[in-house]
């Protein structure tokens, strides 16, 4: 292995090690970013270290500037309003066209994925609905299903961490698990269905419910 490709391998174990610390808020929001410590701790050296904060910070999880530093970006809700009206808008379209392209096998492993989904909260008692990465998310699936690569790339890359982040550290609190599952059903019924506009409609009206939801729920700023 030649060291440029080991220091690619190393820098990818050390994103997803610093994604998922700061997704579940292990790696507070707003905190700094120390390199020297994170490098030590991880056991990995400087330039994986740099070259995973920097796509830390193309998924919008970490701004950094110079003579600063990096930094976990802190959680509001002016943002999280903002994330919201753009998932409203770009998953209802990507509905609308997994409507229109999507596959009986894909239509077959939503409904698979929402079985799945309904057993694990049954398993909590409907405590927390909270999805994990890829194929095992519904949105992310919704996503791909349009066959959209633009509405793929915004959504399954750009924005996605960040989603993640927001919907996991806000997930715990909220009391919408039986009803987004059943909204879940019926966006899926509206796809196997053909019906884009059905499809849209009900997507961004989940979205939208999820989003009132959450802001109803937070009373004053995150820190």
């Amino acid at each position: 292995m030649t060291a440029t490709k080991q220091i690619q391998n190393l820098a990818d174990k050390t994103f997803a090690t610093l994604c998922s610390a700061i997704i579940t808020g292990e790696i507070k929001a707003g905190s700094k970013i120390s390199e020297p410590e994170l490098s030590a701790q991880l056991h990995v050296s400087r330039a994986s270290l740099r070259e995973a904060i920097g796509r830390l910070e193309a998924c919008k999880l970490v701004t950094r500037k110079a003579n600063i530093g990096a930094r976990v970006i802190s959680l509001s809700q002016q943002s999280l309003l903002e994330i919201y009206q753009i998932r409203e808008a770009l998953e209802g379209m990507a509905a609308r066209q997994a409507a229109e392209n999507a596959s009986h096998k894909e239509i077959t492993q939503l409904h698979q994925l929402l079985e799945h989904h309904n057993k694990e909260t049954q398993k909590i008692n409907g405590a927390r609905y909270f999805q994990h990465t890829g194929d095992l998310d519904f949105h992310y699936h919704v996503v791909q299903c349009s066959h959209n690569q633009h509405l793929i790339n915004l959504l399954g890359k750009d924005l996605y961490h960040l989603m993640r982040m927001y919907r996991y550290q806000f997930g715990s609190v909220s009391q919408r698990v039986a009803p987004a599952l059943e909204e879940h059903s019926y966006v899926i019924h509206a796809i196997q269905a053909g019906d884009g506009e059905l499809a849209e409609l009900l997507m961004r009206n989940h979205i939208r419910r999820s989003r009132d939801n959450i802001m109803t729920l937070i009373s004053e700023p995150l820190s």
